[in-house]
């Protein structure tokens, strides 16, 4: 088998996007690739979805908001992920002080000064203590009593810095909206960090490894964004890659995946992933990572749609003609899985979610 073949079969079942590979719960699917981009909630969902059979809106809500094992938060690369609870104080040590660091430059742009971006963070603490999970509208509100302006991004920034700092969490959807909760209070520590420093970074190496191998330190400095010396070194310490055999792992396997999915924003280069020829439809520009039709880990078109109740539009590439038959199945059958996925969730629930990501930030290459 080529090896290009052979690396893009094992990379898909390391997703549990490929080789037959689906897990059996949210927190399964999660332990298996650690995190699920979660800045568009509703595409976390679908991700999930992807990965777990049998899935459904309710459960991702109920993994999220009752049984809190999947926890959102701002993690690799500074962007909104969904991670296991079990692992989030440890991926805060870790990632909260690079993105304080770096987020201190624009909170001093806004006028923020450090003087009042602690009386900010004693407030929010203060608010969600003693009324339980509160909305960024809310927190807003409650942050213009220090004469924090209610308009522009002050607040967002202020709130981040306040989870970023391990103060706060994403807590339970109100409304459809995020709201935010103590971290000690709703994922309560369970005793030291079980990794800090050089240990934490290798261990997220491994993790890494473990999930979209095979891979290499340029590969998972572009997914961490950490500094790509620590990433070169925490990869050599987390000991060599195991061999791996791709002969008898089931192909022809169709996943539709949504926008922003881990499998197009984990490795740096595109080709084991999606033709170079179509990577613009892919990725259009703005940080916009479209949905796509992937089989055996390998786009062959785009989807759309989905969540209103209709199924989900699907378009091949340009040029590449009409799927073979196994393929129109596949699509077929994923498609009604999120019809499935949705079901009676949409009746009841509002799925849009406000978008937490500083302006102008892009996530993907």
């Amino acid at each position: 088998m080529e090896r290009r073949t052979a690396d893009r079969l094992l990379r898909a079942r390391a997703q549990a996007i490929g080789g037959r590979a689906r897990e059996t719960t949210v927190a399964a699917a999660l332990d298996r690739v650690l995190a699920v981009q979660a800045q568009d909630l509703a595409a976390a969902g679908l991700g999930l979805r992807a990965r777990v059979a049998g899935l459904t809106a309710d459960d991702v809500r109920r993994a999220t908001d009752v049984e809190r094992t999947a926890v959102r938060g701002w993690f690799m690369r500074g962007t909104l992920q969904l991670v296991p609870a079990a692992d989030v104080r440890w991926l805060l040590g870790l990632f909260g002080p690079v993105y304080l660091a770096l987020g201190a430059r624009r909170l001093r742009e806004l006028g923020l000064e450090e003087d009042l971006c602690e009386r900010a963070a004693r407030l929010i603490v203060r608010a969600v203590d003693g009324e339980g999970p509160l909305t960024r509208a809310e927190l807003t509100e409650r942050l213009t009593t220090l004469g924090v302006e209610p308009k522009g991004q002050s607040a967002f920034h202020l709130i981040r810095r306040a989870a970023l700092s391990g103060l706060i969490c994403h807590g339970p959807q109100r409304a459809g909206e995020a709201t935010f909760a103590l971290l000690d209070d709703w994922v309560p520590a369970a005793g030291p960090l079980p990794f800090t420093g050089d240990a934490a970074q290798i261990e997220l190496a491994r993790r890494y490894r473990a999930a979209h191998g095979p891979a290499d330190a340029v590969d998972f400095a572009h997914w961490s964004g950490l500094r790509a010396s620590a990433c070169k070194k925490a990869w050599a310490s987390a000991g060599e890659m195991p061999a791996q055999d791709a002969e008898g792992i089931a192909r022809g396997d169709v996943r539709l995946l949504p926008a922003y999915d881990n499998y197009l924003l984990g490795y740096r280069r595109r080709e084991l992933s999606v033709p170079a020829e179509h990577e613009r439809l892919v990725w259009p520009g703005g940080g916009v990572i479209r949905p796509t039709v992937v089989v055996d880990g390998w786009a062959v078109g785009t989807w759309s749609g989905g969540r209103r109740g209709g199924p989900p539009v699907v378009e091949p590439f340009p040029g590449s003609g009409a799927f073979d038959d196994a393929t129109a199945s596949g699509i077929a059958r994923e498609s009604a899985d999120i019809e499935r996925f949705f079901g009676a969730y949409e009746s009841s629930h509002t799925l849009s979610t406000p978008d937490l990501r500083p302006p102008g930030f892009v996530t993907g290459p």
